[in-house]
């Protein structure tokens, strides 16, 4: 028999099961409430932003990159909005095809192709390379109807930079360039490598790599409403970009011009400064190259002609080439004896056109039978080697290094352009840390007339004449005159006061360059002709350098050997010259392999000196208008 069922136990066993139950919807629903907590209270602000991130985009604007201009306001440098045709290579699957048909639509020569692939292959972490830049109104529209055949291909509104004056004072602005793996280096040492989000191109040499983050400007951002896809809807809100500074340069443009056509097809450099302020007013090096080639992104047959040129016209000979500057090393040796004691002003003695030293003779250059008596003044108006090769010897390697090291020579002058070279200021410390060798003191004597072991730049010349010019006031020289802010107009000036005075005695530097007054005004000094019949008064010194050694007791003869192993020629200056008179320019003139200082550079600094205090341009202008 089937016992009955207890009513109290199915109770109990139902109001367990209710509590289980009621516990387990209530844990659920505390589970719940707690993640929504979670969610809502302690993780809001996370969410919010991620959330809003998946809504919207904040899309870089690129800004406007500063100005370039010359002393007077003449533009160097600019910026213009064009359209450029460019490839995502990710998303085209056969890239000569596309391009062959794009030429169907859009000219595309030999010359974008070579820039594309040549660009394509050093920047492989591109997403998109432009096959045609600057394109024109019915260009852009032309491609616009046939856009839906090209998948992968694209129009964009770029900013570009421009160089209006083609290749002049290309070795003072540099040029701009697309941002390389070195210079993605060089954005991370910036305070802000966010700032250059969306910056594609950046500054690569002179002015333009070295005033980088005053010409960059302030990144922008739109920010974007987009699809779940990525597209964009609308713009919500937008933080305008800052355009990048102007710079104003020191340099004169129509005598940077004037300079640049003194040269024609000569290699070499010349370096004006305004001694009073370091004011750089030419800064040239010849030849020269057209940075616009680089704007786009150069392509391989360009690239290829300026490496494979033998005058090396990339080369930056004013701030990274090196010489012997010969005896326009002759007025600081001068100033050296005079301060150190070891020659009085009215001192003699005879240049018979050699110099024994141990029974080696170090021969006169360029003169049979020497210049007879000599003292200081006419030793420089002369250009007396053998006078010099004494004094050498008198003062010794390290006396002649301390007293030229306060002028700048062998040291980096400080001038605001990246990448300068040192040269060679010898001593024994140096020749022992250089060579592990002692200092012998025959190797000295060369150095009285700027050979030997010198090695020096044209912009150290140039700074040291331009000290010299100032009675040992030590001025650093400079490019940039002013940085402008282009909303404000407010201009910051970026020259040094005083950087250094070099106590010299007033007297002996009178009498220095009144010798080198005497080298363009006397008869017998060595640029008289070159500077017969000037109305202003300027103090000079002719310089030969050796470029190849000639064995002792041979002789010189430049159309016996090849161009590039005659003498460079080479001239400092500055004008005027007149006693208790501050001159307004020095500079120092080098030709390569152009052989005397009077043949050569003498004359391209009168044409200089001309132009700058008379306003006389050179005769060849002068015919050609």
């Amino acid at each position: 028999m089937k016992p009955l069922r207890n009513p109290e136990q199915d109770i109990q066993r139902f109001r367990g099961r209710l509590v289980a139950a009621s516990a387990l919807v209530a844990g659920g629903f505390s589970a719940l409430l707690a993640r929504f907590g979670w969610l809502q209270v302690v993780r809001y602000r996370e969410y919010k932003a991620r959330a809003e991130q998946n809504r919207t985009a904040l899309v870089p604007v690129t800004p406007n990159r500063g100005l370039i201009v010359d002393r007077t306001g003449a533009v160097l440098a600019t910026n213009f909005s064009a359209y450029t045709l460019e490839i995502e290579p990710a998303n085209v699957t056969d890239l000569e095809q596309t391009i062959h048909a794009l030429s169907e639509v859009i000219e595309i020569t030999p010359r974008d192709r070579r820039r594309f692939f040549k660009t394509l292959s050093d920047y492989k972490r591109l997403r998109s390379v432009p096959i045609r830049t600057k394109l024109t109104d019915s260009e852009v529209a032309r491609f616009a109807v046939e856009r839906f055949r090209f998948p992968g291909v694209a129009l964009h509104a770029r900013l570009f930079r421009q160089y209006p004056l083609g290749k002049t004072a290309s070795h003072v602005l540099g040029y701009i360039g697309r941002i390389s793996d070195a210079d993605e280096a060089r954005i991370r040492r910036f305070a802000d490598p966010a700032n250059y989000d969306g910056t594609n191109y950046i500054g690569k040499l002179d002015v333009e790599e070295s005033y980088e983050q005053a010409l960059h400007g302030t990144t922008g951002y739109d920010k974007m409403e987009i699809t779940a896809g990525g597209h964009p809807v609308r713009t919500l809100a937008r933080t305008p970009p800052k355009p990048g500074n102007n710079l104003i340069l020191s340099i004169d443009l129509k005598l940077q011009e004037v300079v640049e056509r003194a040269f024609g097809t000569r290699r070499g450099a010349l370096i004006a400064i305004e001694p009073a302020t370091g004011d750089v007013l030419a800064f040239v090096s010849m030849p020269t190259f057209d940075p616009n080639l680089f704007v786009d992104g150069i392509d391989s047959t360009d690239w290829k002609a300026l490496n494979d040129d033998p005058d090396k016209p990339l080369l930056n000979r004013a701030l990274r080439g090196t010489y012997p500057i010969g005896s326009t090393y002759k007025p600081f040796m001068a100033l050296a004896a005079l301060e150190l004691g070891k020659r009085r002003p009215d001192s003699t003695m005879l240049d018979p056109g050699y110099f024994d030293f141990g029974g080696h003779m170090f021969r006169e250059g360029g003169t049979q039978g020497g210049h007879g008596m000599v003292d200081l003044y006419r030793s420089i108006v002369v250009s007396s080697d053998v006078y010099y090769y004494s004094v050498a010897n008198d003062l010794g390697v390290d006396a002649i290094h301390d007293f030229m090291k306060p002028f700048g020579f062998g040291q980096l002058t400080g001038i605001d352009l990246d990448g300068e070279s040192r040269g060679v200021l010898p001593s024994t410390a140096w020749n022992w840390r250089r060579f592990h060798q002692k200092w012998y003191r025959g190797e000295t004597i060369s150095l009285g007339i700027g050979q030997g072991k010198n090695a020096f730049t044209l912009l150290q010349l140039a700074h040291a004449v331009a000290t010299l010019a100032n009675g040992g006031v030590v001025m650093r020289p400079h490019l940039v005159k002013e940085i402008e802010d282009p909303n404000t107009g407010k201009r910051t000036k970026v020259v040094d006061k005083e950087s250094a005075r070099i106590p010299l005695d007033p007297e002996y530097v009178a009498l220095v360059r009144a010798a080198m007054v005497g080298v363009t005004t006397s008869p017998e000094g060595t640029a008289y002709h070159v500077f017969k019949g000037a109305p202003y008064q300027a103090a000079g010194k002719t310089g030969t350098a050796q470029v190849v050694g000639i064995a002792q007791g041979a002789k010189y003869h430049a159309s016996q050997i090849s161009e590039r192993h005659r003498d460079h020629s080479l001239f400092i200056s500055f004008a005027p010259a007149q006693p208790g008179v501050q001159p307004k320019i020095a500079l120092a003139v080098l030709v390569e392999n152009g052989g005397w200082g009077s043949e050569a550079a003498a004359p391209i600094a009168r044409e200089v000196l001309d132009y700058y205090l008379l306003g006389r341009e050179p005769a060849a202008e002068k015919d050609a208008k």
